[in-house]
């Protein structure tokens, strides 16, 4: 999953709405849904904010976003 689906699914599992969560982590709901739909890139303190308005760590989300990295051939 990417950062934006999982910030969604964090929020859509808090039952909080963009509006909530915007008001809360202290940014526009329309850079909320941004982040949301992977068009834009939090920086590190907005992440922080926004998993803190949803009760997360921001180091779960991240976990669930990493992929491993690929062994290099040879």
């Amino acid at each position: 999953m990417t950062l934006g689906e999982e910030l969604k699914k964090a929020r859509v599992d808090a039952d909080m709405t963009q509006e909530q969560v915007a008001f809360a982590a202290g940014i526009d709901r329309a850079y909320l849904s941004l982040l949301e739909n992977n068009r834009k890139s939090p920086t590190v303190a907005t992440l922080f904010r926004i998993c803190e308005a949803l009760g997360v760590p921001a180091s779960k989300i991240i976990a669930r976003v990493e992929r491993p990295a690929k062994p290099k051939a040879g």
